[in-house]
C-alpha cells in the first residue's frame, strides 16, 4: 500500500518530481563519471609506473636503489637467476638490465639521460619499449651499435634515424668509457619525460662499453596478477641473501604513486559526500515544500485512524521512488559519458608538463570500479533516505485539528 501511495504520490506534482529527479540524476552523474576519471588517473600513474621500467618486483645489487653507480652491481646474476629459476610462477617473465647515468651528446648539443642496456626479446614482454617504437625497429640482439632514442629526446638534439649520438659514462675502471651508436629507432612513450630521460641499446653493448663482463644492474620481474607481488617478493627474500641483494615491490620503488592510489581513495569517497550534501538539501526542501502542500491531506488520513508511522513510511516511499529513478538515469547517464570516452579519453596535452610532474599521462581514460560504483549508489540512497526522515517526521506530527485549520 505505502509503494503503491508513494508511486502515485510523486506524479501528483510532475514538475517538482522532475526537478528532484534532475538533481538526483547530475549528483550520481557527477560521482560515478568523475569518479571514473579520478580513477583513470591514477591506474594510469600505476600503469606507467609498472611499465616504464619497474614492473613489479626488482632484484638489486645491497645499496644500488640508494647510489646507482655501476660499483654497486649485481657480480654474480647467475645466482638471482637460480632463485628466480625456483620461486616464479610458471607465468611470471623476467630480464636483466643494466642501467647507468650517462651523458648523451653530438655535434649541436648534449645533455643528462639514462643509458639502459637491455635483452630485446625479453624486455619486450615486459616494459613499454617493445610496443614503443614508431619509427625505425626495435633492438635486435645483435645491434651491437644501435641505439633507441625518445621522440622528444630527438627534438631536442635535432637528430632522426640513421644519425650518430655519442654515450659517455663511468666504467669499472673508473674512466670515462664513451661509444658512438646509430640512432636505429624512435620511441613515443606516455610521458614526455620518459622520451627525454631513457635511451636503449644492447645489454652486451653495455657491457662492453662499461667493461661490465657478466654484471647487471638489475632484475625486473612481471607477474600475470600484481597482487602476488608481496608474497613472490617474500620468497626471493628469503631465498636471496639480504646482505648482498634488495628485492622490492613496485610499491615500494614507486612510492608517489602508492601514496597517490592511498589518497585517491580517500579523496574519491569524500567527493561523494560533498556532492551528496549538496544534493542533500535540494531533497529535504522540495520533500518539505510537498509535505507543507499536503498539510490537510495528512490530518484527514490521521483522523481516518492512520498512525503516524504509516505516514513516515508513506513519505519515505515517495522519497525511495524519487532516488530509485534518478539513480537509474544517473548510473546511465554515467556509463554512456564514460563509453564515449573509452577510446579518445580526454587529451590534455596543452598542460603534458605539468600534469607529467604529478606522473600523470597525456591523455585520461576513465576507469571503472565495482566499489565506486556500488559506493556511490548506496551514498545516495541511504543518506538520501535518511534526510527524508525529517519532512517525514514533520508530517507525521501534524494534528487533525491543526491540519484542517490549515489553509
Amino acid at each position: 500500500m505505502y509503494l503503491q501511495m508513494g508511486w502515485r504520490n510523486i506524479w501528483r506534482n510532475p514538475r517538482r518530481t522532475i526537478v528532484i529527479m534532475t538533481a538526483v540524476i547530475i549528483g550520481v552523474w557527477a560521482m560515478i563519471f568523475l569518479g571514473a576519471l579520478m580513477r583513470g588517473i591514477s591506474e594510469q600513474m600505476v600503469r606507467n609506473g609498472i611499465t616504464t621500467l619497474t614492473g613489479h618486483i626488482q632484484v638489486h645489487h645491497r645499496g644500488f636503489r640508494k647510489d646507482p653507480v655501476i660499483e654497486n652491481s649485481i657480480d654474480k646474476p647467475e645466482v638471482v637467476e637460480a632463485a628466480l629459476s625456483k620461486i616464479l610462477p610458471q607465468d611470471a617473465r623476467w630480464t636483466t638490465r643494466v642501467r647507468v647515468d650517462a651523458i648523451a651528446s653530438n655535434a649541436r648539443h648534449s645533455g643528462g639521460a639514462t643509458l639502459v642496456g637491455i635483452d630485446p626479446e625479453r624486455e619486450a614482454g615486459i616494459s613499454f619499449i617493445g610496443q614503443a617504437v614508431t619509427e625505425g625497429a626495435y633492438l635486435k640482439a645483435e645491434d651491437t651499435y644501435g641505439i633507441i632514442v625518445g621522440q622528444a629526446l630527438a627534438d631536442k638534439f635535432e637528430t632522426k634515424l640513421g644519425r650518430k649520438l655519442v654515450m659517455m659514462s663511468q666504467d669499472t675502471k673508473g674512466d670515462i668509457a664513451s661509444r658512438a651508436f646509430k640512432i636505429t629507432g624512435i620511441f613515443r612513450a606516455e610521458m614526455e619525460a620518459t622520451e627525454k630521460q631513457f635511451v636503449f641499446v644492447t645489454i652486451g653493448a653495455a657491457r662492453k662499453m662499461l667493461k661490465l663482463g657478466n654484471e647487471i644492474s638489475e632484475v625486473s620481474i612481471l607477474l600475470a596478477d600484481y597482487k602476488e607481488s608481496d608474497e613472490v617478493a617474500d620468497d626471493l627474500r628469503g631465498v636471496l641473501p639480504s646482505e648482498s641483494y634488495d628485492v622490492q615491490t613496485w610499491r615500494e620503488l614507486l612510492p608517489f604513486v602508492t601514496a597517490v592510489l592511498k589518497m585517491y581513495d580517500w579523496f574519491i569517497y569524500l567527493w561523494f559526500l560533498i556532492i551528496f550534501i549538496a544534493m542533500g538539501f535540494g531533497i529535504v526542501n522540495t520533500i518539505l515544500m510537498a509535505v507543507f502542500e499536503r498539510i490537510r491531506e495528512f490530518g484527514l488520513l490521521k483522523a481516518l485512524g492512520m498512525k503516524p508511522w504509516w505516514i513516515v513510511k508513506e513519505v519515505l516511499a515517495e522519497s525511495f521512488f524519487l532516488l530509485l529513478l534518478g539513480m537509474v538515469a544517473g548510473n546511465a547517464l554515467g556509463f554512456l559519458s564514460i563509453f564515449a570516452l573509452t577510446d579518445t579519453g580526454i587529451d590534455l596535452s596543452a598542460l603534458s608538463e605539468g600534469l607529467e610532474f604529478a606522473g600523470m599521462s597525456r591523455v585520461i581514460y576513465p576507469f571503472v570500479l565495482i566499489k565506486d560504483i556500488v559506493a556511490a549508489n548506496l551514498v545516495v540512497l541511504i543518506l538520501g533516505l535518511v534526510v527524508s526522515i525529517y519532512p517525514a517526521v514533520k508530517a507525521a506530527r501534524f494534528t487533525p485539528v491543526k491540519a484542517m485549520a490549515h489553509l
